[in-house]
């Protein structure tokens, strides 16, 4: 994997949150019980992402 498809994939990861946040704007997050769920996602996400980007420069290009 290049330098370029860990951006790739940072970004798409990106615009998937985004359409998530906005999905979640139309729901009773905290009366239907996604919150907690939601959070979590948000977080290992995140997490994902940072340790993608950390990882990024030792991708070797074969």
């Amino acid at each position: 994997m290049s330098r370029f498809q860990v951006d790739a994939v940072i970004e798409d990861l990106d615009k998937a949150m985004v359409k998530l946040r906005e999905a979640m704007a139309g729901i009773q997050v905290r009366t239907a019980g996604f919150k907690k769920e939601h959070d979590e996602l948000a977080r290992k996400m995140a997490d994902y992402k940072v340790d993608l980007e950390d990882a990024a420069p030792h991708i070797k290009v074969s």
